[in-house]
Order: structure tokens, then sequence, then C-alpha cells
């Protein structure tokens, strides 16, 4: 789950980080009453969207008037902002933020993320802030420093120092750094954070250290321990179709390919939409419906995968272990049904009563393409949707 930079400023608030002033808007007059409040001279209006890459668009501005503040909300709020992390399609505007002019001697990047290959925590820092990581790692990876810190052993002095040190602080600059980075450590355990990024953190020329950007992502498996953050979620930034499937307990991501999937488990998902694209199709969507999906489930996760206007055929690939293969065959048959489904479907079935299941599909009178195994799947979905084998 994502949060906006408004919000995720909030949150590390809460934990002691130092963060510009700064208040949400949603209309004209909001942002011009923000900017009143906060005092001048300077002032920064921000379109608040879940991507990056919104100052390169244009949707960052710094202003110096109220009447400036007036017109780079009227030209951002509404706007629809394209920059390399929304796609073309780009995404509409509906929230800024007003905060206050901050003066900068120096910029850093800073991140923290779940390091899967470690299973740590792991500081990721930069002299060069401002800029995309990427470019970064692409063209001087020699400039980027990476810390893990031991779960067992937790946050240490040492760690903080050694960021300080390698981005050149000097005097009092270091204990805060120090201290920062122990509580953006506290923050991203204690919220489950998988993800916590600020570019840049700026050095004003007093000394101080302040995160003048910040990116939050959390673990959805982790939501149910912590309502106010759940509480921040903003439904118009995430795709109508993936909202619908949480409301099933389905994982559902869409893609751009033109082959729906419904799998059970999220590694043989995986290898499914890997066989896909090896066969010469093109996945349309990340669907598992879990271990055990019900009727209903199998129905919404149809209704989900057909409401993608780009989908041109359907591979369900079950393995029947805890989901035996006469439910989910029964089930599949009244979805199609009641979804009047006009689309090619191939259906892969192995496990537990697969025969029988596979008999509910052969006497459904549905033009079911039956697939003796994952390989053989791909290849008749591809066929079914007009792909070259």
């Amino acid at each position: 789950m994502n949060i906006h930079e408004y919000q995720a400023k909030g949150v590390l608030r809460e934990f002691g980080a130092p963060t510009p002033r700064g208040i949400a808007a949603f209309s004209v007059d909001e942002a011009v009453k923000a900017a009143e409040e906060l005092g001048g001279p300077v002032w920064v209006v921000k379109a608040q969207i879940h991507a990056g890459g919104r100052g390169k668009a244009g949707s960052v501005k710094v202003v110096k008037s109220l009447e400036d503040v007036r017109q780079a909300a009227e030209a951002i709020l509404g706007a629809t902002l394209v920059t390399k992390q929304t796609g073309p399609e780009g995404r509409l505007v509906r929230r800024l933020y007003i905060e206050e002019g901050c003066d900068i001697a120096s910029e850093f990047y800073l991140s923290a993320l779940v390091d899967r290959g470690t299973s740590r925590i792991a500081f990721i820092v930069s002299t060069e802030g401002g800029m995309d990581i990427e470019e970064v790692a692409a063209k001087t990876p020699e400039k980027i420093l990476t810390i893990d810190i031991d779960p067992a052993c937790g946050f240490s002095g040492f760690h903080g120092r050694e960021i300080a040190y390698e981005l050149g602080l000097k005097g009092a600059s270091i204990k805060q750094c120090v201290r920062l980075i122990g509580n953006l450590y506290r923050a991203v355990v204690e919220k489950d954070a998988s993800l916590l990024e600020i570019n840049p953190l700026v050095v004003t020329p007093q000394g101080d250290l302040t995160c003048l950007d910040a990116k939050m992502n959390f673990d959805s498996n982790a939501l149910y321990r912590h309502e106010d953050i759940v509480a921040l979620r903003d439904l118009d930034e995430e795709d109508p179709a993936e909202i619908e499937a949480s409301k099933f307990d389905l994982n559902y991501i869409k893609l751009d390919g033109e082959i729906g999937c419904m799998v059970n488990g999220a590694g043989l998902a995986m290898a499914t939409m890997d066989i896909i694209k090896l066969k010469g199709g093109s996945p349309a969507n990340f669907l598992d419906v879990g271990g055990g999906a019900s009727t209903e489930q199998v129905t919404a996760a149809f209704k989900i995968i057909l409401s993608d206007p780009n989908v041109k055929g359907i591979l369900v690939n079950i393995f029947g272990g805890i989901m035996r293969c006469d439910y989910i065959a029964a089930g599949i048959v009244a979805a199609a049904r009641e979804v009047h489904l006009d689309k090619p479907l191939v259906v892969r079935l192995e496990g537990t009563n697969v025969d029988l299941g596979k008999q509910i599909l052969s006497d459904s009178g549905l033009p079911i393409i039956s697939a003796d195994d994952l390989s053989d799947a791909a290849v008749k979905v591809v066929a079914a949707v007009g792909g070259v084998i």
C-alpha cells in the first residue's frame, strides 16, 4: 500500500524526523489559505500522486507570492500528470501539498527498504540527492552505499555515523544524522514499511538535516496491525480492478497482455505467466485466488479479468492440494455461466479429485478447452487468442 508525500511526512514526524511545515489542499482556495497560514516569503506547491518524477513533469513549483500560489494551484490541480512511473495514461491530480520554502546547502539520497536477499532492512545512501537513484546506479555506482542492519542487533550509532561520514557531514550534522537514521529505522520496523525513500535529504546552511521529500510503501499483509495507516489509503490512486479484487481477498495486479490468468498460489501464478511468455503470449494479469477459493471468489475473479478490455482469452491453472479439483471445476462452470463467458477458456487441473474435476468441465456443455499439463495449457491458450507458437 502506498501513501502520499504529505501523509508520509506525517508518519515521519511521529518518529521525530525533521520535515518542513506543510498543509494539504484539495482546492485552489484551500491552497491559498494554506500558504497564508504557513507564512512567506517562499512556498512550494506540490502535486500529490502515487508516483515519482513530479518535479520533472512540472508539478512541483517554487513560488514567492500568494498570487503565484493560486496560479500554480490552478495549473496543477485537476491536471493529468504523466511521469516515468505513471505510464502514458498519467494520473489525475486531486490533491496538493503547500509547503514552506527551505534553504538548501546540499542534497542527498536516502532510502530504507526490506532487502529480501539478506532478510534485513537496508539503508541506501548517495551524495547524488535529487536525482533518480537508478541513473546514479547505472552511471556512478561507486557513489552509492548500502548498509544492512541485522535484526537480531537492531540499529546502533555506528550505522548512523557510517552514513554521515559517507555523505561528508560535519560537526552537529553528524549527530543529527545518527538520530535521524535511528528514528527512520524505528518507523520502518514499527509501521511494517516495505520502502521509505527520502529524495532529497537536505542540509540547510545552518547545518540542519531536513526530509524535503518522502515516499512510503507498506506491507499489505501487515495492514491489519495498522488502522492508522489503512486510514491513509487513497482509493482514487489505485486500479479499480485491484480494489474490487481486495474485497474478495484476491491478489490481483493488472498487466498489459491479452491472456487473463487465474491461478491458486503466487509461485504457480508466476510460473504460469512465465510459460505464457515462453509460448509466445503475454499475460494480462497476475491473479492468485488462494488455497481455498469459493465459487463466489472464482466468479469475482472472472469478472475482474473480463473487465480488462485487452483480454482475449483466459487460462485457469489450478493445483488441487488444499483445494479439491472437483470443487474448483464446479466453481469455474458456475462462474462461466454467470458472466456469459464469450472468450476462449483453457483449464488445467491437477491434484486431488482431478479426474472428477475434468469430468465436471466436460459435462458442462461449455466450450472449455482442457489441458493435460501447464505447457499444453499455455500452447492452447496462445493459439486460441491467435498467437504464434
